[in-house]
């Protein structure tokens, strides 16, 4: 197979309907009023290939061909068939892994196909890996003509490993690059990957160093937020208002593991927004001083506020409370001499 290169400018005028998980992988750079070349040179049963790299793991569900004449408007082409396979040893594909028999092909515009069959009942779904190569190919039915229509590829150089040509005779697999062409087949894949999960178990837990208090000496608590996953948990609030009977409380915050607190540290009551990945964690250390006339047990706690949008699976742990006696208090029956 020798490619006969006609070079033109290509004005693309269409509107496919890509839903926001769905990302399109290509290794060609046409766009609207780029240049490229129209691949003429092919005969029946030969075929053009991309090598695509998956982008996430998700599902191939649908392929897409820029399929061009030299003037526009030429008739639909019926061509064999679209295959979509491993990546095999490069220039040879793999496992076939799919196939669309008979793709009807729109001269001018990229043709997407979303269906194994004509009346669109079918869907094309392919499983794919984050970082694996596939190959989508297009078989030739016909012998394009010295004015196509036919396949194209951009015009800014061939990718080594990434475009094949499967030339009859001698019926091999061959890099497009060594046959001479100089582009990247407009050949795609549209991905839809996996939705990411909007779910997690986010807890917090409130100790103190000391179990109960002394008036007029200083208490710490100790404030730890993680996060499991399975989702990341951004813009999530801690709130922990201090009791009267603490004065002047300070904190310093810090994240475990990648978390990160907006404020490293601050006075005064607790209202903070933080950002938890996976398997992270964060903590506040906090000082206050208890009031000289303190009596009673002080009770202390620490919640968390969820995002819209997070479902927290646990809602249980968002919040945890830490009471402290008066030592005073605590002391009224270490004499042994408890009444019965």
């Amino acid at each position: 197979m020798k490619p006969t290169l006609i070079y033109i400018v290509l004005i693309l005028s269409f509107s496919l309907q890509i839903n926001a998980a769905e990302v399109t992988v290509k290794n060609d750079s046409i766009a609207d009023n780029s240049s490229g070349s129209i691949q003429v040179g092919f005969a029946a049963g030969e075929q053009a290939a991309s090598w695509l790299k998956a982008p996430c793991d998700g599902d191939i569900v649908g392929v897409q061909f820029l399929w061009r004449s030299l003037t526009g408007g030429s008739p639909v082409s019926i061509e064999d068939r679209i295959q979509i396979s491993e990546a095999g040893n490069f220039p040879e594909p793999g496992l076939l892994l799919d196939e669309i028999i008979g793709p009807v092909l729109t001269d001018g515009v990229f043709n997407e196909f979303r269906f194994k069959d004509e009346n669109q009942v079918i869907p094309l779904i392919v499983p794919v890996t984050t970082g694996n190569e596939y190959v989508v190919s297009l078989s030739f039915a016909n012998s394009p003509s010295d004015f196509g229509p036919s396949v194209v590829t951009d015009a800014d150089g061939c990718l080594a490993g990434k475009n094949g040509i499967f030339a009859i005779p001698p019926s091999v697999w061959f890099s497009s690059c060594i046959l001479g062409v100089t582009g990247d087949f407009a050949i795609r894949a549209v991905v839809e990957c996996e939705a990411t999960p909007t779910t997690t178990d986010l807890s917090v837990t409130k100790t103190s160093v000391f179990d109960n208090y002394t008036p007029g000496e200083d208490v710490t608590y100790e404030i730890v937020v993680t996060n499991p996953g399975p989702s990341p948990a951004n813009a999530v609030t801690v709130i922990d208002f201090f009791p009267n009977d603490l004065n002047a409380p300070s904190w310093v915050c810090s994240g475990q593991n990648g978390a990160i607190c907006t404020n490293a540290s601050g006075n005064g009551n607790i209202t903070e927004s933080i950002n938890l990945g996976v398997n992270t964690s964060i903590t506040f250390d906090a000082v206050a001083t208890v009031d000289v006339n303190a009596t009673d047990t002080i009770s202390n706690t620490a919640q968390l506020v969820i995002p819209a949008g997070l479902t927290d699976t646990n809602p249980n742990n968002n919040n945890s409370t830490k009471d402290l006696p008066n030592i005073g208090n605590d002391l009224i029956f270490l004499d042994g001499f408890e009444i019965n």
